[in-house]
């Protein structure tokens, strides 16, 4: 008998569709002269102080395993800012874990909490990771389709009407990638509401947290009654710079914090020791850092929607993050198919928005992590190609 690796998969690997994301940036790095909004990540260098601090912890000879939940001094760091920036409290050595990039603290959540046919739901748009994770722990994802009429920000009767008696878990994508809408203090009080009801946990997931334009950035975990049930995932990635050096950590009551332990001491170990020392240095002496990268962004979101407005692409001004959602659906094609035709037929790079779940078709987000020239560019490549339709 030949034998079939295909026969010995797993369907909840196999089923899984690749990133829609992936798929665009593939076609883009086979093309010259491409000009993409694409990517979401910040376009600055981290900090040098921030590097070298990576780069002094080398010099030391500080290349070992840290301990699992990582180097205490770190965590305590994390919890420092977390209080400073806020107003957020937790014990360094039993509620915070540093995980590899914001990725692994989601996977490990939903590990430690999710077993076969748990519901977790899932507003979307939303980053392309929760339902696959979601899967792979076994779990049943249950989409929210959030509207633009209030920002796609999530409602209490929405959330509601989605609970049964299999929900376990509800993940908070907010501040939003792709849409840039975040949650405000009334907001998270009505989810509350609904939640104190229930025994549904919460993930959220905070990686933009420092990105708000307006009102500061509020955790769920700072509503009454919510902390204890709340398990928050967040990084260094789009507030320092940091993409590469793949580092994020877990906030969460104790007991949570042991379970997701166990999955990442036998899955991960430990994060990367040169990491961790520059990330002290990015909590100790960083805020600076993401104030001006936050100016910088804050300016690009205003041109970007600005520009798109004026070539007659609407889209709403984004609260968080450093995305526009732009609505494409006035052209009258499906939001893959505009965006491939842009990109071969003007040499321009957008992400459709069905890329992040079926609730955005008929949308497409544009990065405004890039410099004004560069979105000045694109948007010119965009208002050509509208004016073939």
């Amino acid at each position: 008998m030949k034998f079939d690796i295909s026969k010995s998969l797993p369907a909840k690997v196999t089923e899984i569709k690749p990133s829609g994301i992936r798929k665009f940036f593939d076609i883009l790095n086979e093309m010259k002269d491409v000009v993409g909004l694409t990517v979401g990540q910040p376009d600055f260098v981290t900090p040098w102080h921030i590097r070298n601090a990576g780069i002094r912890s080398l010099e030391e000879g500080l290349t070992y395993y840290t301990s699992n939940n990582g180097i205490l001094e770190f965590r305590q760091e994390i919890a420092a800012y977390q209080k400073r920036r806020f107003n957020l409290d937790y014990d360094p050595a039993t509620e915070i874990i540093v995980t590899v990039g914001g990725s692994e603290a989601i996977d490990i959540a939903m590990r430690a909490l999710i077993e076969n046919g748990d519901e977790v739901i899932i507003p979307e748009p939303c980053f392309v990771c929760y339902e696959p994770l979601a899967r792979l722990a076994g779990g049943v994802p249950v989409p929210i389709k959030l509207s633009p009429d209030n920002g796609f920000r999530l409602t209490a009767e929405q959330l509601r009407n989605a609970i049964t008696d299999k929900t376990k878990l509800l993940v908070l994508p907010f501040p939003n990638n792709p849409t840039g809408s975040v949650m405000r203090k009334e907001d998270l009080e009505e989810i509350a509401n609904v939640l104190r009801e229930t025994n549904i946990c919460v993930l959220s997931d905070e990686i933009y947290a420092e990105l708000t334009y307006g009102e500061k950035h509020i955790s769920i975990a700072s509503i009454p009654d919510m902390r204890e049930r709340t398990i928050i995932a967040n990084g260094f990635s789009k507030a320092y710079a940091m993409t590469g050096w793949r580092l994020g950590y877990t906030l969460a009551p104790e007991y949570f914090t042991k379970q997701m332990a166990k999955v990442h001491q036998f899955g991960i170990m430990c994060a990367p020791t040169t990491s961790q020392y520059a990330a002290i240095e990015a909590l100790k002496n960083g805020d600076a850092d993401i104030e001006y990268m936050k100016g910088e962004y804050e300016a690009r979101r205003r041109l970007l929607v600005s520009e798109l407005n004026r070539i007659g692409i609407e889209t709403f001004m984004p609260d968080g993050a450093f995305y526009v959602f732009a609505d494409i659906r006035k052209f009258g094609m499906p939001d893959e198919q505009f965006c491939e035709r842009l990109l071969y037929e003007k040499k321009c790079a957008i992400v459709p928005g069905s890329a992040f779940g079926e609730s955005g078709n008929g949308f497409a987000r544009l990065s405004y992590a890039y410099s004004p020239a560069h979105i000045k560019k694109a948007v010119k490549r965009i208002e050509e190609f509208i004016k073939t339709l």
